[in-house]
């Protein structure tokens, strides 16, 4: 289990760097500003939460692998930038992937600093979507949480439907999965579907 969180992890801070080096195109930056970007991405939210809760040193300076992986992820979108852009909708999945994921795992990182279950929940989201704010606004763009897509609320109620599947005594493996799951299918769901939150008038 501990195996399979830590590839997904890793596959998500890809991703993320990945995303961020393709928003940095799109605004015709050069290749230190992309990277910048990149970086920025991957391991914004973590960095954030880790911050917040006084997890110090943050977590990817205790393991130089989500580094490699950030490199990667920058130079894979340099070489290959225009296959990539083909992977488009696969691309997509691996973000629903990574939020689901990282809402979780910060989630029971704060926790086990000894927080509450609802203080855990709103790290778990900024662990998940803050590095897309963080990249959103160093492009100029209006951050997609601020938007009327369902994207951190697909975050917050993962995090509360594992709360909910732990007060319901069900083992932590299954609800870490069913509420990884629950947060990646939401999220998959409203695009598909085009599900908005209403906007204020």
């Amino acid at each position: 289990m501990t195996d399979l969180l830590y590839l997904l992890e890793i596959i998500g801070t890809f991703v993320f760097a990945v995303s961020g080096i393709i928003t940095a195109s799109e605004r015709k930056m050069d290749p230190f500003g992309a990277s910048v970007i990149a970086f920025i991405t991957a391991v914004g939210g973590g960095t954030v939460r880790d911050v917040l809760i006084g997890s110090v040193p943050v977590g990817w300076m205790l393991n130089l692998h989500y580094l490699y992986t950030i490199l990667a992820g920058i130079l894979v979108t340099f070489l290959m930038k225009k296959q990539i852009m083909k992977l488009h909708k696969t691309m997509f999945l691996f973000d629903a992937i990574g939020i689901g994921l990282f809402t979780i795992l910060g989630l029971q990182k704060t926790m086990a600093a000894g927080l509450s279950p609802l203080i855990g929940v709103m790290m778990g989201t900024v662990s998940a979507v803050f590095g897309g704010v963080l990249r959103d606004i160093f492009s100029n763009r209006v951050p997609l949480i601020f938007r009327n897509e369902i994207y951190a609320t697909a975050c917050l109620l993962g995090g509360l439907v594992f709360l909910l599947l732990g007060y319901l005594g069900v083992e932590k493996l299954i609800s870490t999965l069913g509420a990884m799951l629950f947060v990646i299918v939401l999220r998959l769901l409203a695009v598909r579907f085009k599900w908005y939150l209403p906007t204020l008038k």
